[in-house]
């Protein structure tokens, strides 16, 4: 009679770090929040600051998944997608500034049909923009790192310039629709309402794109050409008009973030999407290169730490997401979610 074989189920001999490694990103938001919670003494200012952060991650993340897509698809580092973020925002609010009669009615309705019709002229000009951009600038370097860097970089001079053309080197003020104004009171916080819209925004983003990549065919598609580009084509798809169309859908979403942005500073400039490109590179880069879910909570952290920090001692604000990502790097070194391709 031989003897039963002595093999240990192998989730009983995973360690409880183990067991926990692949949630530790998800927690980590979490835990942020506490500690913030810990740490600032008034509730009703931990809550305002907490709901402040969200908004912030989550315009982040809408201008930095587009980013993150096309690095994952297409090995393509883009320092130009900062240029989108610019147009996108001087043609959304360009669109609202001709639509005051329905940004100032005091309308729930109208105001978000006047940001919706924004939005969607912003993504489409945006998403043009991208298709021109690709086949003009990024198409002749695919392969190249260095050649992007530094043909992208120059596309965005030649966009930021174009814009300054345009419509002048002057910031742009601007105030939000009326009912997007003022803010909530909840538990003796001041929810501004335009953020908890972002919030909102954001979300339904993250859970569009999540469904697209994860239930459908061309979602499919996608995933597998980021792991295995060859096989894919051996499969008779043509991946290159998928390497176009993520690439103008990321251009897209950049515009929408650049609304979205503009309206939460209340003034853009030509500038704005260089000076936003710190912030979506090290969400990309920490969230994991090419990774949405990385994208996405490496933006929440990024908002909540900058609001947490910012409050409690503003002088450390500006270097608190640069320490935030060393940290998670020497945790991590491929970010938190990393993409591993087929070799």
């Amino acid at each position: 009679m031989s003897a039963a074989p002595q093999h240990a189920p192998k989730m009983a001999q995973l360690s409880l770090s183990d067991r926990l490694g692949p949630w530790m990103p998800v927690l980590l938001i979490p835990i942020l929040i506490v500690l913030g919670f810990l740490a600032i003494p008034s509730t009703s200012s931990w809550l305002t600051l907490t709901v402040s952060g969200l908004a912030m991650g989550m315009m982040i993340f809408i201008m930095a998944s587009g980013l993150t897509l096309v690095f994952g698809l297409m090995d393509v580092i883009n320092f130009g997608h900062g240029a989108f973020v610019s147009v996108g925002a001087f043609v959304g609010i360009s669109i609202l500034l001709m639509l005051g009669h329905m940004t100032e009615a005091p309308s729930l309705v109208l105001n978000l049909l006047a940001v919706l019709a924004a939005v969607l002229v912003a993504m489409l000009a945006t998403g043009a923009m991208g298709w021109a951009f690709e086949r003009v600038i990024v198409k002749p370097v695919y392969g190249h790192h260095l050649k992007q860097i530094l043909v992208t970089v120059g596309g965005l001079i030649v966009v930021e310039q174009l814009i300054i053309v345009f419509w002048g080197p002057e910031e742009i003020y601007l105030m939000r629709p009326e009912a997007l104004q003022g803010a909530i009171t909840f538990a003796g916080a001041a929810l501004e309402k335009y953020r908890l819209v972002a919030v909102g925004v954001g979300l339904v983003v993250f859970a569009a794109m999540r469904f697209v990549l994860r239930r459908t065919k061309i979602g499919l598609i996608v995933r597998a050409g980021v792991e295995n580009g060859e096989m894919v084509q051996a499969l008779g798809y043509r991946l290159r008009l998928v390497f176009v169309g993520v690439f103008i859908a990321g251009s897209a979403l950049a515009g929408l973030g650049g609304v979205m942005w503009g309206l939460y500073q209340e003034v853009i400039t030509a500038h704005m999407g260089n000076q936003a490109m710190i912030l979506i590179f090290i969400v990309v880069i920490i969230g994991g290169l090419g990774s949405v879910e990385g994208c996405f909570i490496g933006a929440l952290l990024v908002g909540l730490m900058q609001n947490y920090v910012a409050f409690l001692e503003p002088k450390v604000a500006l270097i608190s997401n640069i320490g935030l990502m060393v940290a998670i790097l020497m945790w991590r070194p491929m970010g938190m979610i990393p993409v591993v391709k087929a070799k």
